[in-house]
């Protein structure tokens, strides 16, 4: 999680190993390791523990829970089950971490953190433990029914308050669509959200041929809004479809670089770059590779 991080100390130099710890077999775990991490946190920040652990802080924290739940969607993205099994393993560390500093200053500990969660699954699905009162007939109705509950929960609150506005811009954007499409406010089918598009790129193009630098960028938003709208209507994760974008573009872009290395030792120096017809017939080389392999 932390580079660098010193040895932990002991008292009289005399070591003290952690047990070691084994899961059972698939069928009969129930969680039941989970008190060790426990006790390896409270080990780490105890007196004779890390010092660089025992420095932290919550807000210290903060950076390294959002690189580790990246860090999960990378390995979800990538399909290896055991680079997930070890992200999931820092991202559960970072849980029990800060609920072990936040027992240490009085707020709360683990257990309540657990609890906490349990009592807010149990409340948000009463057709799985309630009296029977309440019965579902698809995930739609179930979404519907969790969002009256957590409305009930929090009192007067606006129906987008509850989407962190720290999460990345398409993500949250996505978030709200789907929060406005559960009360109505939202196009009945593709093809709407699909001219919505076509009208807020006209936009887009008008305050480009203006020349207006912050209507251009208002109108850019719009069409990101927009398409993230789209995705939601075609059942696609925008924020996970940018992402494929992305990983295609670099390992693209890694075969030209190659390519400029072996036939001009790298990039040349200075302003003038090499011409675009080159780099695009190496680009094109990089797309037949990815259909051959």
């Amino acid at each position: 999680m932390a580079p660098n991080i010193p040895q932990r100390a002991t008292r009289g130099d005399v070591p003290r190993p952690f047990p070691n710890v084994d899961a059972p077999p698939l069928s009969e775990q129930r969680g039941q390791s989970f008190p060790f991490l426990v006790e390896l946190m409270q080990r780490l920040l105890a007196p004779d523990g890390c010092p660089w652990d025992r420095e932290q802080t919550l807000e210290s924290l903060r950076r390294y829970t959002v690189e580790e739940a990246h860090e999960v969607v990378e390995a979800i993205d990538r399909g290896d089950r055991n680079e997930l099994r070890a992200e999931l393993g820092d991202l559960l560390f970072q849980v029990v971490f800060q609920a072990e500093l936040a027992r240490k200053e009085g707020s709360f500990g683990p257990d309540d953190v657990i609890k906490a969660i349990i009592d807010k699954i149990v409340r948000r699905h009463p057709h799985v433990f309630g009296d029977g009162s309440v019965t579902v007939e698809s995930s739609a109705q179930v979404l519907a029914n969790w969002e009256q509950i957590k409305a009930q929960e929090k009192g007067a609150q606006g129906l987008l308050d509850s989407v962190p506005r720290g999460m990345p811009a398409l993500n949250r954007a996505q978030r709200i669509g789907e929060k406005v499409e559960r009360v109505g406010f939202d196009w009945p089918d593709i093809e709407g959200s699909r001219r919505k598009v076509s009208e807020e790129l006209a936009e887009l193009d008008s305050a480009i041929s203006r020349g207006n630098p912050r209507a251009i960028e208002e109108e850019l938003g719009d069409v990101l809004f927009a398409l993230v709208n789209l995705a939601r209507h075609v059942h696609i994760d925008a924020e996970a479809a940018l992402r494929g974008t992305i990983r295609k573009f670099t390992a693209r872009f890694a075969h030209v670089e190659r390519r400029v290395k072996e036939k001009h030792g790298g990039w040349p120096p200075g302003e003038k770059p090499l011409p675009l017809e080159e780099l695009d017939a190496y680009w094109e080389e990089a797309k037949c590779l990815e259909a051959e392999g």
